[in-house]
């Protein structure tokens, strides 16, 4: 079969979200593709130091930060964190409207204390009591640290939580020119949540400049992902697939969907794709 070279989403595509160890059809399906001569990559929302742990699984390179940094067989070949004068008009805008902040960087992730104060004394509300733990699970998990901690360093993106979509309003006026607005569908609690992205970049432009840098013809590219933020690398890519446990959005516009990511989905789409053997990895 001749080379493609796969993206692969992490969270809620390779692994349950928040989390970093994938099923193990999973990392056995990526170690046989590789095996096969394709190549994989990370491309994910999350910073580096976020999808460090899962290096150990084997890839030939990540894209992290929705495109903001990228990595290709061990050397750096994109990294554009937002500037001073970005960073500071953003922070400073969401925190005067009174919209949460997560700022990601390279070595980390700063998170602003205010939306696990409001969970908590909103906890026997709704579903605000399961959105606390699940919040402070994954602090734990990806090590998400207090926005006291952070120190300046480079901003590559930032998540952002409202109360409600006016307090986006101001932020979006401000901000819009240089980066966009990725917001996912308002939870039952009634809280809306994205990222602010710069505008320089995004998974698919990064699956592009990924293709360019190795050669491949873009149409011998496949992206797996399962929410919005994947929109644009699943629309780049030669073949774009859905998660079965994804967004209604995305599953509108991907050519296909395989089965969720704990349905052994990332192995039946290879095997499907032929990628890889049919019926030849230990089933999870």
């Amino acid at each position: 079969m001749k080379q493609k070279i796969i993206f692969l989403d992490i969270d809620g595509t390779l692994t349950i979200p928040g989390t970093n160890v994938p099923p193990a059809s999973a990392g056995e399906a990526v170690a046989q593709a590789r095996r096969a001569g394709h190549l994989v990559f990370l491309c994910t929302g999350r910073n580096y130091a976020m999808l460090r742990p899962l290096l150990a699984y084997g890839f030939d390179g990540v894209i992290a930060s929705m495109g903001g940094y990228i990595e290709c067989q061990g050397k750096t070949v994109f990294d554009c964190p937002m500037t001073q004068s970005q960073r500071r008009t953003a922070l400073e805008v969401l925190e005067r409207n009174g919209v949460f902040r997560t700022v990601e960087c390279m070595d980390g992730a700063y998170t602003d204390d205010g939306l696990k104060e409001f969970l908590r004394s909103h906890a026997g509300q709704g579903n605000n009591s399961e959105l606390l733990r699940l919040r402070e699970q994954i602090e734990r998990e990806l090590n998400i640290r207090p926005m006291s901690e952070y120190r300046g360093q480079p901003v590559y993106k930032i998540l952002v939580t409202s109360l409600s979509g006016e307090r986006l309003r101001k932020p979006r006026e401000v901000l819009e020119k240089d980066f966009w607005f990725c917001m996912q569908e308002k939870g039952e609690d009634g809280l809306l949540s994205g990222e602010i992205v710069n505008r320089r970049f995004d998974k698919g432009k990064a699956l592009r400049r990924v293709c360019e840098y190795l050669n491949i013809p873009v149409c011998d590219s496949i992206a797996f992902g399962d929410s919005m933020n994947d929109k644009q690398m699943l629309q780049e890519a030669g073949l774009g697939i859905c998660m079965e446990n994804g967004s209604r959005e995305l599953k509108e516009l991907a050519d296909d969907i395989c089965p969720g990511v704990e349905e052994d989905g990332i192995r039946t789409a290879f095997e499907k794709l032929g990628l890889i053997p049919v019926g030849k990895g230990e089933r999870a």
